[in-house]
């Protein structure tokens, strides 16, 4: 008799979601050649190799995260919840680093550092789903107590997330969680309010000092980029330069002039979209939109087929993160929103994102492949019991 070994249940993830699996691998794969066209002139292969080492963490994550089943996942939802706030809480304090007028990351040994705003995003697509399951498994709409604490949990990241300052990163948990009300089934009125807090906090923002002067800059830059033509103003001129001049069929990878000149700062996290348009040109731009509508269009239809309301919940908020995102991006790319300073999914350098998206794509395979009838981790120990008579 053989003896069959779960090990990193590879196996799991294979079985899943192939084309969720695939479009987020392919997305990563061509983010790592963007990332390095756009750094290769000064840095060499340095930004390759950590961005396909990110993508390697990523990845094990989610083989770490898919040996959960649904019901151990949603146990770990307020630890998981509860660290992204202490990350958030860290951030503020003297281990916090400022960049670019934004307090946002945690310097770690090896020259990295963690942003634990995205480890928010991925504590509230499952604190929420937790909080309002259980009103949707009564058939119920969720009570005005459940609504209010849902509120609570969300707002309490929104709001130190603004302290840092980081606006991008607070319309997005914003967005997250007006995607899971509405899945809900929230009355109308409690999502009225939602939209008009986050509106609120938009208009804060641009009212009062919150915002540092670089970050006012790039709003000032979004409605006149003649404001500021040798900073933000160049910034953006430069990116839609780019993505213009990449015509159809672009430059060719590695040829773009104004990509190898590294005419675009910080062209490989928040501009990463503009090497895809100046050298791979329109098909190339509107592969990466593809890509990334695939993937969301994927996790959302895996929560339209299930029955199960906390696996629907988690699958369209992990839907409305990445879908908001990716607009935020590619709109501010091609000047249609201002720049929040917001990663591509998958395919922008960062290691937090990086992450995160991966941790997500975990998340959605374990809530959705066990309702498939995929045994989580007491189960499938049972069935072996039995199997070899332990």
């Amino acid at each position: 008799m053989t003896t069959r070994r779960r090990g990193w249940d590879i196996a799991g993830l294979l079985r899943s979601d192939l084309v969720l699996v695939a479009a987020a691998l392919t997305a990563s794969g061509l983010g790592a050649l963007l990332v390095h066209s756009a750094t290769r002139t000064e840095a060499g292969s340095a930004y390759l190799v950590r961005h396909l080492l990110n993508l390697t963490i990523g990845v094990v994550i989610a083989l770490v995260v898919v040996r959960l089943d649904r019901s151990m996942l949603r146990a770990l939802a307020p630890v998981v919840y509860l660290a992204g706030i202490l990350g958030l809480v860290l951030v503020l304090t003297p281990l916090g680093v400022e960049v670019n007028g934004s307090r946002s990351w945690i310097r770690v040994p090896g020259g990295f550092s963690l942003q634990p705003s995205e480890l928010a995003k991925v504590g509230l697509c499952v604190a929420l789903p937790m909080l309002l399951a259980p009103a949707a498994e009564r058939r119920q709409r969720p009570r005005p107590r459940e609504i209010l604490l849902a509120g609570l949990v969300t707002g309490v990241p929104v709001l130190l997330v603004m302290a840092q300052p980081d606006l991008g990163s607070a319309l997005v948990l914003v967005a997250l969680a007006l995607g899971v009300l509405v899945i809900s089934g929230a009355a109308w009125p409690w999502l009225l309010a939602v939209l008009v807090a986050g509106v609120t906090a938009v208009v804060t923002a641009f009212t009062t000092p919150l915002l540092s002067p670089y970050q006012r800059d790039r709003l000032t830059a979004f409605l006149d980029p003649g404001t500021d033509p040798q900073g933000i103003g160049y910034q953006t001129r430069q990116v839609r330069a780019a993505i213009s001049e990449g015509g159809w069929g672009g430059q060719g990878l590695y040829s773009g002039e104004l990509t190898s000149a590294g005419a675009i700062p910080f062209q490989e996290t928040d501009f990463v979209f503009s090497v895809a348009g100046e050298e791979l040109g329109f098909v190339g731009a509107a592969f990466v939109i593809g890509l990334l509508g695939l993937i969301v269009a994927r996790i959302a239809l895996a929560g339209t087929r299930s029955v199960d309301p906390f696996v629907q919940l988690v699958c369209w908020g992990v839907a409305a993160w990445f879908a908001v995102q990716s607009v935020e991006n590619i709109g501010m790319n091609l000047g249609l929103v201002p720049v929040t300073g917001l990663p591509l999914p998958f395919l922008s350098y960062g290691g937090s994102s990086m992450f995160a998206c991966w941790a997500a794509v975990g998340i959605v395979i374990v809530v959705t492949t066990e309702h498939r009838g995929r045994p989580g981790l007491q189960t499938r120990a049972r069935e072996l019991a039995r199997e070899y008579r332990i």
